[in-house]
């Protein structure tokens, strides 16, 4: 098991399931100290548990990321309980609402809009703040298929992925001579509650579900989706030394769904 991350500090959003936990844990798996973030405390403090059941350290601290005054505290926890902040994997987010566009309401915008592109916007800020202090720190955040590619009856959630690639591409060039790294990934089909709600759109039945995801898979060359470490590794690998040449990137981990 690797320990290059000893003595860093990970900070996590999202970290109370799915890629967000099992990003949680590769950090912790590599020697980093992290801080699971999100508005589901239970769920962040059973992700915490497993860190220290395999010998990590961690807290579990409750924040809407759409929030500035939750981000900054959620920020300053870290900070006050190890001391600095060296890598951030910016992941909560929502689906919203699924239809065609003309029938979206502006609720229906400002939910999505502000947990994804507000909610990535203010991480970024208050982990830039902190990671300038000490000169140092990677940023990864997470896009999606959907900001690269068209998403029919999710266009609000396309939008807030598009645009969370838009303030990497520019923060990342903003900050690279502050010894500060900043990319995001854009992962496609993995086992996650969101993706269960983006496959059971339109379905009323299990056999319907099925069809949707057979359909899915179908749209995979490698025939599979993507297992939750798989990601996750990929986002811990652009916060290591390996990846110390790369900035304002956006790296696709779909399985070869986009070279169709």
């Amino acid at each position: 098991m690797q320990q290059d991350f000893d003595e860093k500090v990970a900070l996590v959003t999202g970290g109370s399931r799915g890629i967000g936990r099992a990003t949680a844990l590769a950090f912790a798996r590599r020697g980093a100290k992290v801080v699971v973030a999100s508005r589901h405390l239970t769920e962040c403090q059973e992700t915490v548990q497993l860190i220290e059941s395999g010998g990590g350290a961690a807290i579990a601290v409750q924040a809407d990321v759409s929030r500035a005054a939750e981000v900054e505290q959620m920020v300053q926890a870290a900070l006050a309980t190890f001391g600095r902040l060296d890598f951030a994997f910016n992941n909560a987010g929502t689906l919203g609402a699924m239809a065609p566009l003309a029938e979206l309401s502006e609720a229906d915008f400002d939910q999505v809009i502000s947990t994804n592109l507000k909610g990535t916007w203010l991480c970024m800020k208050y982990e830039i703040q902190a990671m300038l202090q000490q000169k140092s720190g990677c940023i990864v955040n997470n896009s999606s298929l959907s900001g690269v590619l068209a998403t029919p009856h999710g266009s609000f959630y396309n939008a807030s992925k598009h645009g969370i690639l838009g303030l990497t591409k520019c923060a990342a060039v903003e900050y690279a001579q502050s010894g500060l790294r900043i990319n995001a990934v854009c992962p496609g089909s993995f086992p996650t509650t969101m993706l269960n709600g983006f496959i059971a759109h339109g379905t009323a039945t299990d056999e319907a579900y099925h069809v949707r995801e057979n359909a899915f898979l179908s749209g995979i060359p490698v025939g599979r989706f993507g297992k939750l470490e798989e990601i996750a590794e990929v986002i811990v690998w652009l916060c290591s030394d390996a990846a110390s040449f790369i900035i304002g990137q956006a790296i696709v981990v779909d399985g070869g769904v986009t070279l169709l």
